[in-house]
């Protein structure tokens, strides 16, 4: 939800101003109205709120204004954004961007899951600012491939992320390797599993804005709890709520999971993509791209899609498989209703699953009373909406027609009678025929081999040792 202010009433540049403008974004969402001030002044701030709410706009304005006037050099970026996952990581670059090239800035993003050539190829012709995931950048970090001596503002998003992935001692030894001096800004949607650790040693006189923390409500989204009553009834229920006309995530718990059911929606007339740590990032983004630019109207995935994936006009998002963690279900829940939109969460349950869920629910605030469905219930049928028409999987590509193998044997066999062919064919065309005693019978000379010889110090037939090829 937008405020009545403006960027510009906020301190905003007027480069950057414009920037936003281009892109029809005019009015800041409450995270940015409250902490923009702070951050343009150059302290550092602590921004605790939910995914969704704007925070990446937050820290990339004040990001790109402090750099603006900055000189850039090979490998020692001014700037630094550290990101828990690849996906957030190109989001976060493909927001700042934008804002970058109106002061003409440079910006890199770092991450694992694909070779590093390129990102140290652009670290040598000299960036502005890097956008990292943690362990990446420390593999550079050591082979010495990047310096962070001059980084003037460091940026870390999704801070409790990186706690609940482990990555926080790297995070410790990145952010020591950066100026005491410079600002920091933290953003997180809480501040347990050592990220108060974190914010007591980098963050210096920090100003603390909450806004729309990890439990508060969305009023643009809509809850249900669908219980079914066999696995056969989910999946037919999994399968009608795939089909609607506009955009949707389906959560899994597996890699295999989501594979298997984006590729049995596609065969069925719903075009889908999957999504999971077992994909390549190539594969990775270019099923993102797909989904995003609704040539696929679903999304299957695992929680690696939980953060960081914002794809606009996503108007469902069903949990096939309840988290057991209620913070997860609120990130999973946070693909939809953004930035004002709106949108509905199904989290489809079986009946060995309601009391866990009923617990889940309760730790995340979710007050909602279950209903129990099929797949033609009325309460589906109203959600869903309109059918999607049928439309056909693209055809399988048909393998090429191979030549049938020979047995080893026989090639070898065919090999030798063509040697023997090719020696008594030149042997005829320069006039060397030789006959033994009988005058009937050609003495036969060893074969060469193709491949260059050296002396091998072995008796060809006839006694004399064979001499060696010298270039």
């Amino acid at each position: 939800m937008t405020t009545d202010k403006t960027f510009a009433d906020l301190g905003v540049r007027a480069p950057i101003v414009s920037a936003l403008a281009a892109r029809g974004t005019t009015h800041p969402f409450p995270i940015q109205v409250a902490t923009l001030p702070d951050a343009l002044a150059g302290r550092d701030v602590l921004g605790r709120a939910k995914t969704g709410s704007g925070k990446t706009l937050a820290f990339s304005i004040p990001l790109v204004s402090r750099l603006s006037e900055r000189n850039r050099r090979p490998s020692r970026p001014s700037g630094l954004v550290l990101a828990p996952t690849r996906e957030l990581a190109t989001q976060i670059t493909a927001t700042l961007e934008p804002l970058a090239v109106a002061y003409g800035l440079r910006v890199s993003t770092i991450f694992g899951g694909v070779s590093q050539t390129r990102q140290v190829a652009a670290l040598k012709s000299g960036v502005d600012i890097v956008v990292a995931c943690p362990g990446r950048l420390e593999d550079l970090m050591r082979q010495r491939l990047i310096s962070l001596d001059a980084v003037e503002i460091t940026v870390i998003d999704e801070a409790d992320h990186m706690a609940d992935l482990g990555f926080l001692p790297g995070v410790t030894r990145i952010l020591a390797a950066t100026p005491a001096g410079g600002q920091r800004l933290l953003f997180s949607a809480t501040l347990d599993n050592g990220v108060d650790k974190l914010v007591k040693r980098f963050l210096r006189n920090e100003v603390l804005h909450s806004v729309d923390e990890v439990n508060s409500t969305v009023p643009e989204m809509t809850h249900h709890v669908f219980h079914v009553a066999s696995a056969e009834a989910k999946k037919e229920l999994v399968h009608r709520l795939a089909g609607g006309t506009g955009r949707r995530i389906l959560f899994l718990r597996t890699k295999h999971h989501a594979r298997k059911l984006a590729k049995q929606l596609t065969e069925s007339g719903v075009p889908s993509v999957d999504l999971h740590g077992n994909l390549s990032q190539p594969a990775r983004d270019r099923n993102l791209a797909t989904f995003a630019a609704g040539k696929a109207r679903v999304l299957v995935a695992t929680d690696i899609a939980a953060r960081g994936v914002h794809v606009d006009d996503v108007e469902l998002v069903v949990h096939i498989d309840p988290p057991t963690e209620h913070k997860s279900y609120l990130h999973r829940s946070g693909r939809t209703a953004r930035a004002g939109s709106a949108g509905d969460v199904v989290t489809v349950v079986l009946p060995e699953q309601r009391e866990q869920t009923q617990q889940m629910m309760r730790r995340a605030g979710i007050k909602v009373t279950p209903q129990q469905v099929t797949a033609t219930s009325a309460a589906v049928q109203e959600l869903v909406g309109e059918a999607a028409p049928y439309q056909a999987p693209a055809p399988a590509a048909s393998p090429s027609p191979q030549q049938p193998r020979r047995s080893s044997a026989a090639g070898q066999q065919r090999r030798r009678s063509s040697n023997r062919s090719a020696t008594a064919h030149t042997r005829t065309e320069s006039g060397t025929s030789h006959r033994g005693a009988t005058g009937t019978r050609p003495v036969e000379h060893p074969r060469r081999s193709n491949r260059p010889q050296g002396n091998t110090g072995r008796a060809a037939p006839g006694g004399q040792a064979r001499a060696s090829n010298q270039a």
